[in-house]
């Protein structure tokens, strides 16, 4: 279909197609707009998130972030008391802590600025 018979099909302008064109191209075209060319192309537009990894890997990760954030700052306060956890121990607590964030479904859930 060329640029002329989708203006048509639109009833715009072949210099508004041309715009829409630019717009898509650079991310900036609007879903109702981009639903009405695909009307016109005869399409159904699905717009989906796909996510970059499982599921399941995104929770753990954001589990043990979450965790280590956490754990950290208590560590940093115990180590000024000469009462800082060693490695493994450190690993341990961010295990056990990361599984309970997620049963308590707080993985989310940004650190309050006060």
């Amino acid at each position: 279909m060329t640029s002329r018979q989708l203006a048509g099909r639109l009833n715009i302008s072949q210099p508004a197609v041309a715009q829409l064109e630019r717009s898509e191209a650079n991310g900036a075209i609007k879903l109702d707009t981009l639903r009405r060319v695909a009307d016109a192309l005869e399409c159904d537009l699905i717009y989906v998130l796909v996510p970059r990894a499982s599921l399941d890997e995104i929770v753990q990760t954001r589990a043990r972030v979450v965790a280590r954030r956490d754990i950290a700052t208590v560590n940093r306060t115990m180590r000024l008391e000469e009462q800082g956890l060693t490695i493994e121990q450190l690993e341990r607590r961010v295990d056990d802590y990361a599984a309970k964030l997620i049963v308590a479904g707080r993985l989310w859930d940004e650190p309050q600025v006060t």
